[in-house]
């Protein structure tokens, strides 16, 4: 079982309270290694005002949705559905049939805009892992992790180029754990 991105549907409004909710119950649960990250997609747009001037806002990209990242097993399944604010999952037939997850080149799209990736620095890079490049111009080689800039969200990441260890720089959503 691999943990994957999924869609949910919130009362509209309630995204940061489900939220909240939603990690609570994991926590008090013993779930938070299944139910790992919930995440209301927000963007910060510049609002001109009357006078002129100018005001950065915060503002949901997706009204009465959440991203959940779980590991699907019947009981996280059943932990997130109950809880309060949830409406259901999308991607889901009903009659208790599991939802269809994100692709990751669509979670990628959106965690980007939000300055996130689909990977958690904390947990899941190091330097020293080995990892698939899944795009640009090195796609399909294999390296190993050598830096890690968590502020450009880069990884450089050394690869065998024509029998040589090269190092190259590629954005964390360019790469999959090996």
């Amino acid at each position: 079982m691999e943990k994957l991105w999924y869609v949910v549907n919130t009362y509209s409004g309630h995204e940061s309270k489900v939220q909240e909710k939603l990690l609570s119950r994991a926590q008090t649960m013993g779930f938070q290694d299944y139910i790992f990250r919930v995440v209301v997609p927000e963007e910060t747009v510049i609002e001109t005002l009357k006078d002129g001037s100018t005001k950065e806002k915060k503002k949901k990209m997706f009204p009465g949705y959440i991203l959940v990242e779980m590991i699907m097993t019947d009981e996280a399944w059943y932990i997130v559905r109950n809880t309060p604010g949830v409406t259901g999952f999308i991607g889901s037939s009903g009659k208790g049939a599991k939802p269809t997850p994100l692709l990751p080149q669509e979670i990628d799209k959106i965690l980007s805009a939000m300055g996130m990736t689909r990977m958690d620095v904390n947990k899941d890079l190091a330097v020293g892992n080995k990892v698939s490049i899944i795009d640009g111009p090195f796609k399909g080689m294999l390296g190993t992790i050598d830096n890690i800039d968590v502020e450009k969200s880069t990884l450089t990441v050394l690869i065998d180029l024509f029998g040589q260890e090269t190092p190259v720089e590629v954005e964390m959503s360019q790469v999959v754990i090996d």
